[in-house]
């Protein structure tokens, strides 16, 4: 492979103004943290690409990692030359040769930055398209719909040319719209609100509810691989584990079953609250989508927002189940959520929920119990991981020591 570099293309980044810099700065810690494995590139950018110099490193396993980087638009092997035509003439049919090019069809795309260039794009597009015909055959140039395009971008420091695009994840990059706690339960759609609430630049941290003995560490597991899925996307993400057992059994014994469901989200969304003030988090991001289920109609988010006034992002809302499941198996969370090892929110449901429940009736049913103190002791039990992508390799052995 005659390739030396990666060329980087922003997407929306482009879209912003003065704070730009920020965005490239953040997208760039990303890309040099989920690529520190590879100690020879260097990566630099500018105001509108981003460069990785390989300096030898294999590139299959870089592009396969800069995929799952929120932020990039597009990115492509590029040859790297010096700003003389004869360099670029020969660049640009070196990396054609790299295809099978009998029978195939290319044009030739010129960006000129650097303005100096002695040839302006036109003229540059006739001297490098004729230089390839002339030392090829079985070659035609087809400036509507070829089958390799050219590109040259002429900048003030190098030329690049590039000849095939990988498409990138989009979205901004993680860490430029702050920090956010993920309730995740060990369900298909809750993994894929995180993926999306990362997409949108947002760092998460999970919480889990985990009930023992009524949940098994099984369900743990899957929560714990759950969480390490999602650190493809961004290097690290923690996960809270809330013992729920106590609170639990007190919504079972004080409400009424049909607002016990109503009652139990209220919990978990002021337990979730509190761990994210002391986690210096701004949101929280839920898996709901709207009418799937009864603790997600707009009467019972209407009662079951009233404990807090924190923003909750709900990436799922509008969604139905086939969308949301076809992400789930593009994000690799789809077999793991299957998983038959239920969560507190499954077993405890009742027979009968309440699908419009009364702000006014939950609220006295639980003015007659102190769930206060047991929210605290929640609170200061919690169990904390820290995942990273580089664990993920260990992931598969841990469910096989659970059998």
């Amino acid at each position: 492979m005659i390739y030396n570099h990666i060329l980087i293309r922003y997407g929306e980044i482009s879209t912003k103004g003065q704070n730009r810099k920020k965005f490239v700065a953040q997208l760039r810690k990303n890309i040099v943290t989920a690529l520190s494995a590879f100690q020879n590139i260097h990566v630099k950018y500018t105001r509108d690409r981003m460069y990785i110099h390989l300096n030898g490193e294999n590139h299959e396993p870089i592009i396969e990692r800069l995929q799952q980087i929120f932020g990039i638009q597009s990115f492509s092997l590029a040859l790297k030359v010096e700003n003389e035509l004869e360099a670029i003439q020969e660049a640009a049919l070196e990396a054609m040769e790299e295809f099978d090019i009998e029978g195939k069809t290319f044009k030739v795309s010129t960006r000129r930055a650097y303005k100096q260039f002695p040839l302006d794009t036109n003229e540059l597009n006739y001297a490098v398209g004729s230089h390839i015909l002339r030392n090829t055959e079985h070659l035609k140039v087809n400036v509507k719909e070829p089958s390799v395009n050219v590109r040259v971008e002429v900048r003030s420091e190098a030329t690049y040319i590039t000849c095939f695009d990988y498409r990138g994840a989009g979205g901004l990059p993680v860490g430029t719209s702050g920090k956010a706690m993920l309730m995740l339960s060990g369900g298909i759609d809750s993994p894929v609100a995180g993926y999306l609430a990362m997409k949108r630049g947002l760092e998460i941290e999970a919480v889990h509810f985990y009930s023992p003995p009524f949940t098994s560490e099984r369900s743990k597991q899957k929560v714990i691989d759950l969480t390490q899925k999602l650190t493809a996307y961004h290097e690290k993400v923690k996960l809270h584990i809330v013992p729920f057992t106590a609170v639990q059994q007190a919504i079972q014994k004080q409400i009424p079953e049909n607002y016990t469901m109503t009652s139990t989200r209220r919990m978990m969304l002021r337990i979730t609250d509190l761990i994210r003030e002391k986690n210096e988090s701004l949101a929280i991001v839920t898996g709901d989508s709207l009418g799937q289920v009864a603790s997600q109609t707009v009467e019972s988010m209407y009662a079951i927002n009233e404990v807090t006034n924190t923003p909750i992002l709900r990436p799922l809302v509008t969604m139905d189940k086939t969308e949301i499941v076809e992400i789930a198996r593009k994000i690799d969370t789809h077999e793991i959520s299957n998983r038959p090892y239920e969560d507190c929110c499954t077993i405890f449901t009742p027979s009968s929920p309440k699908t419009k429940p009364k702000r006014e009736k939950i609220n006295r049913y639980e003015q007659f119990y102190d769930f206060e103190t047991l929210i605290q002791e929640a609170v200061n039990n919690v169990e904390t991981l820290e995942m990273t992508a580089s664990s993920s390799t260990n992931t598969a052995d841990s469910v096989e020591d659970l059998f």
